[in-house]
């Protein structure tokens, strides 16, 4: 998908007051596409030992069912951007829409193991188009003036997401009376966890019939008027509409599409920007954060978490993930791009050593000894909350900022395919490295955050304050 127009200061309005509360709602019903990301992506916590016990599967094939919707996600970031280029961005909203419907039942009522597996792939395909339309489409339609505020709507609809899906899940298993496999309205407790997601699903749908295209697809398809009409509607009507439609056209004809082929130079394959866009989304993986997501109540359980407390901690979590992320929305203008990710880095690895620590000691009776039962609890508090204030949200600035006008476009998809490849290399691995040494499991998480300090300290520039036009 072609990137946003930056608008000049001469022809570029501000939405009157009249009127920011229906562009809130327009950026808030696409951000739904970030919310059925993160409720996707983390849904499945709750289902992950229902399955092995369901299915009589080991922590390898497992993984694989947990890990396998990435391979849909990485599709679905691929070929969003083309699809909506042809289509449009609504109805694209509306496939990914579609696609999250059809995978909540499938996954809520699979015959088989693979049959599951399939539904994960339809799902991870929806949550790929999730992660790219929705702040393209926002950029597009919100007035300049506010475009960071009705931007970062996509992230909190993300984490927003995940702590909702942990909150249902707690609150399904406690009417199971505390059984994943419980009965419940006529299935397990963990299918009715996978099928709710139809209700959100239906709702994204049901709103996207109620905004509007974005005036840049429309301009690229040729029609003027409806562009101008929306124009008018999101930015008001004191806007010169002329100057807007033609510095947005002059602005589509003067991108420069880049290709994989830009990217190419230095001494090992990409140019050395690329590398470090690869090694920031490799890094914000490799700290384990997903595990915290796609495992917590699993991994809770293993050391003689109550599953009903194991789930209620996951919940927990997903409140400092949101806690954290706004923290970072906050500070990142203020503070720095770079400072945060070095704060966020020293936190993680604290959090991540200190649980590596607990884990280490031997469970009495099926359970770790009080003290380090705690400990670990907290640190993965600490690891997350630090996780969120920092690398959760700076990543993403950093690839948005850092490269060059000429290959932002396609340094910007190397990067992300490596966040993806990254994701399932975690997801696949943990269940069979725990199975190996948990603590040893973490000690690697650790190292990985420790590393993460001198490797934003020597190949990482701040890009705060900084025009794109100055990334060379």
């Amino acid at each position: 998908m072609t990137s946003t127009a930056q608008a000049p200061q001469s022809g570029a309005g501000t939405a009157h007051p009249d009127h920011l509360g229906h562009v809130i709602f327009i950026a808030a019903a696409a951000a739904m596409g970030g919310f059925l990301f993160g409720y996707d992506s983390s849904v499945i916590n709750g289902a992950v030992e229902a399955i092995r016990s369901k299915y009589d599967i080991g922590s390898a094939a497992l993984a694989q069912v947990i890990a396998i919707a990435l391979i849909g996600c990485a599709i679905g970031a691929a070929t969003a951007g083309r699809i909506a280029d042809r289509i449009g961005r609504i109805r694209c909203m509306q496939i990914a829409a579609v696609l999250f419907t059809i995978s909540a039942v499938g996954s809520a009522l699979p015959f088989a193991l693979w049959d599951l597996a399939f539904w994960r792939i339809v799902g991870g395909f929806a949550i790929g188009m999730a992660s790219v339309i929705g702040p393209a489409y926002i950029a597009e339609v919100a007035p300049p003036a506010y475009r960071g505020r009705l931007g970062s709507f996509q992230q909190a609809a993300i984490v927003v997401g995940i702590a909702i899906s942990q909150l249902v899940n707690w609150g399904l298993l406690n009417a199971a009376g505390g059984d994943q496999r419980g009965k419940l309205m006529g299935l397990e407790a963990w299918q009715v966890m996978l099928g709710v997601m139809v209700v959100p699903a239906v709702l994204y749908g049901l709103l996207s019939f109620a905004i509007p295209e974005s005036p840049r697809f429309l301009l690229s398809v040729g029609k003027q008027d409806r562009a101008r009409e929306i124009l008018a509607e999101v930015e008001g009507k004191d806007v010169d509409l002329d100057a807007r439609v033609a510095e947005i056209e002059h602005a589509m004809k003067s991108e420069h599409k880049s290709t994989f082929k830009d990217l190419l130079g230095g001494s090992f394959f990409f140019k050395p920007i690329v590398w470090v866009g690869i090694g920031l989304s490799v890094f914000q993986q490799f700290v384990g954060i997903n595990v915290a997501f796609y495992y917590s109540s699993t991994l809770w359980q293993s050391v003689g978490v109550d599953p009903t407390d194991s789930f209620f901690y996951s919940f927990t979590t997903s409140i400092i993930n949101i806690i954290g992320t706004v923290i970072a929305m906050i500070f990142v203008d203020r503070v720095g791009r770079k400072p945060l990710a070095l704060i966020g880095s020293v936190g993680m690895a604290v959090g991540l050593a200190l649980e590596a620590w607990a884990f280490s000691y031997h469970l009495v009776d099926g359970k770790l000894p009080s003290t380090q039962g705690w400990v670990a609890l907290i640190a993965a508090h600490v690891f997350v909350l630090f996780f969120a204030l920092s690398w959760g949200v700076v990543v993403w600035v950093f690839l948005g900022e850092m490269f060059p006008n000429r290959i932002r476009a396609a340094a910007l998809g190397v990067a992300a395919a490596a966040q993806w490849i990254a994701n399932w290399a975690i997801t696949a691995s943990f269940p069979s490295l725990a199975e190996w040494n948990l603590s040893g499991t973490y000690v690697i998480y650790t190292v990985f955050a420790a590393l993460s300090i001198p490797f934003v300290l020597k190949f990482v520039k701040e890009t705060k304050g900084k025009a794109l036009e100055e990334m060379g």
